[in-house]
């Protein structure tokens, strides 16, 4: 009986599920749809799950399907030969018939990744700027949460050598995400959330004036955790400062003096208690990645590699929370499957010659390819465990 579900599953993604809607008075969209979206798994998902199927792996089956049919973005990268309008109004009219939210990861700005391991993007401001509007004609007057550009102010050009002396290319990075803030914050059934990074990397100080430059006023907020590995806790953290940082600087205070995630929690509350007087529901709002956060960030072994890369596929993480519109905190309007897990980080070296990443003993697949043992880890490390 197992076996006939499962192979049955592999028509296409089960029902979508989640609660309540997203969007708090600046533009999101209305309460209609009252689940969250489960797009087609990546190919490599199905191939894996027929192959545990031939081999008799029901256990192993069974959590990668429950896996792949829960709700998760859909990215859109621009990728050559693509139809970005077209793409766009097939994932929102399927949702539709889902009577369900769909999660579209917008991923094509210029030098996108610092030129990394997920290299690409348009090719300069203008040919983004029309990727942009396609992929609006696309989502048309239907409901969508839109996460734009993972790693777009976390990693500006500046930060990786890409910039000249003049910061041409950070200028233009920011002006290509206020042209998308302003054209995706006219749909009103839109909710629009911005790149803050996360809890490990820049601090409230350096990532507020980031976010405000790129035009958060006229979104729902920020997203946090996009493939990485921080727990919910040191989300919610940062989170809540980000937020009333960007409340303060919207009275006229300087970001420079907020809290940020290293100061003591109670001196921090403190802090925020006493300057930030605009109501929460008026704050920006913020959303986190909770697809492969449920053990936590992995900690490499003291002096063994170089540069443990700790980002990247690290072994033995779990699925995190499942996907939710009903978080329980009035600052985070939801935690979402951002980055598809199994989908691999990229061919990870930890400062060696390669090709094998020295932590797991084998050579693991591309940047966005499936990454078959990493979607077991991922289901058998699942905090909370999957049902």
């Amino acid at each position: 009986m197992l076996a006939f579900t499962l192979a049955a599953g592999l028509a296409g993604p089960a029902a979508a599920s989640g609660e309540a809607a997203v969007g708090h008075g600046r533009g999101g969209p209305d309460a209609t749809p009252t689940r969250l979206y489960v797009p087609e798994a990546n190919a490599g998902a199905y191939d894996q799950l027929r192959d545990l199927l031939r081999r008799g792996q029901w256990r192993d089956a069974a959590g990668l399907a429950r896996m792949i049919s829960t709700p998760q973005s859909v990215w859109l990268t621009g990728q050559e030969g693509e139809d970005p309008e077209r793409q766009a109004r097939s994932v929102v009219r399927d949702a539709a018939r889902q009577h369900a939210l769909p999660v579209l990861s917008l991923y094509n700005v210029p030098g996108r990744d610092c030129s990394q391991y997920s290299a690409g993007g348009a090719a300069n401001t203008a040919e983004y700027k029309e990727w942009v509007d396609a992929v609006i004609d696309g989502i048309g007057d239907k409901p969508a949460i839109v996460i734009l550009e993972p790693d777009s102010l976390a990693l500006l050009p500046s930060d990786c050598g890409q910039d000249d002396a003049e910061g041409t290319m950070t200028a233009a990075r920011y002006t290509e995400l206020n042209y998308a803030v302003d054209r995706l914050a006219a749909k009103p059934r839109v909710s629009v959330y911005l790149d803050a990074g996360h809890s490990g990397w820049h601090s409230v100080n350096s990532i507020v004036p980031r976010l405000i430059q790129a035009g958060v006023a006229d979104t729902e907020g920020f997203y946090l955790n996009t493939s990485n590995y921080q727990t919910d806790e040191a989300l919610s953290s940062y989170g809540t400062l980000i937020s009333g940082c960007l409340a303060y600087a919207a009275e006229g205070g300087d970001p420079a003096e907020c809290p940020n995630q290293w100061w003591p929690a109670e001196d921090a509350a403190t802090w925020l208690a006493e300057n930030v007087t605009t109501d929460p529901a008026d704050q920006p709002h913020f959303v986190t990645d909770t697809s492969r956060n449920g053990q936590g960030p992995w900690t490499a072994p003291a002096g063994v590699y170089t540069d443990p890369q700790e980002w990247c596929n690290p072994p033995d993480r779990g699925l995190g929370q499942r996907p939710t519109l009903r978080t329980g905190e009035p600052l985070i309007d939801a935690h979402l499957w951002i980055k598809i897990p199994g989908e691999s980080d990229g061919l990870c070296l930890r400062g060696t010659e390669g090709p094998q990443d020295p932590a797991r003993g084998y050579e693991l697949p591309p940047a966005g390819q499936w990454f078959p043992q990493q979607a077991l880890e991922l289901v058998e490390f699942a905090e909370p465990p999957l049902s």
